[in-house]
């Protein structure tokens, strides 16, 4: 699968975490920066990477910044995306499940590494369910623009 991975100077060192456990899994990885901790505006790296995601040049999204709520915010910004700010493994699964999020917001300043990599895991091998979820899928696409 490819990966989109974007961060602000908040995230950098996280991202850096789940950039090496993608690699490692096997994933290709298109990094969107940000590329160290010099202050910087999340919606700029977040934008880019949710772009990738919509125009299909990605398969999946996973965005990180200090709290995870405004790079997530950027990313929504984006046609065809539903990004998911997510705090634990069970969060998300069940946004892949029942939301088909394409991508995923951490927020570095909460989540521990080892639970990060444990929800980016997780967000990658589980499968929407489709079914009634995929109405709501559709009543969610159909509120954009």
């Amino acid at each position: 699968m490819k990966i989109a991975l974007a961060s602000d100077h908040g995230g950098y060192a996280l991202k850096c975490d789940i950039k090496a456990l993608l690699e490692k899994l096997g994933h290709q990885v298109e990094d969107f920066g940000c590329h160290s901790t010099e202050s910087c505006d999340y919606p700029d790296f977040g934008e880019a990477a949710a772009r990738a995601v919509a125009a299909g040049t990605c398969d999946r999204g996973i965005v990180i910044c200090t709290t995870g709520i405004g790079i997530s915010i950027a990313a929504n910004k984006v046609k065809g995306i539903r990004c998911a700010h997510c705090a634990d493994s069970l969060q998300a699964e069940m946004t892949r499940r029942h939301n088909d999020a394409n991508m995923m917001a951490i927020g570095a300043g909460f989540t521990g590494k080892n639970m990060a990599e444990r929800m980016v895991e997780v967000f990658l091998s589980t499968e929407f369910e489709g079914g009634r979820h995929a109405r709501r899928v559709d009543k969610l696409n159909a509120i954009q623009p």
